[in-house]
């Protein structure tokens, strides 16, 4: 099994399409769950070491050509963390981890158990 969380999410949601049962699905869920928050923070970090040296025009439009505004209010930090997100988000393996979520949804799988619901 793949440990690169990227390529790891790919597989998981590939594997996903083949699967119908519920404990098999909850699994590769709660893996890929683990993988996208780990390359979530990756991304961050990236985006944050990226960032630093821009000065906050040169940020804000960076921000904005993403489609995640430096919004009135928000912190710099802030607003890497919304650049961040957008960045993964868009990326291959975040939306195949968003097809395996709304496949395992369709079968009632989810990650929090019923007493939270």
């Amino acid at each position: 099994m793949e440990t690169n969380p990227t390529a790891l999410l790919l597989e998981l949601a590939a594997q996903a399409k083949h699967v119908s049962d519920t404990d098999t699905l909850h699994d590769l869920l709660s893996r890929g769950h683990r993988a996208w928050c780990k390359r979530a923070v990756d991304v961050q970090a990236g985006v944050g070491r990226e960032t630093a040296s821009l000065s906050d025009a040169e940020f804000a439009e960076r921000c904005a050509a993403a489609g995640a505004p430096w919004e009135r209010g928000m912190t710099r930090g802030e607003a890497v963390s919304a650049l961040a997100f957008a960045t993964w988000d868009a990326a291959p393996a975040a939306m195949a981890y968003t097809e395996l979520e709304e496949l395992a949804a369709h079968f009632g799988v989810c990650l929090l158990g019923e007493e939270v619901l």
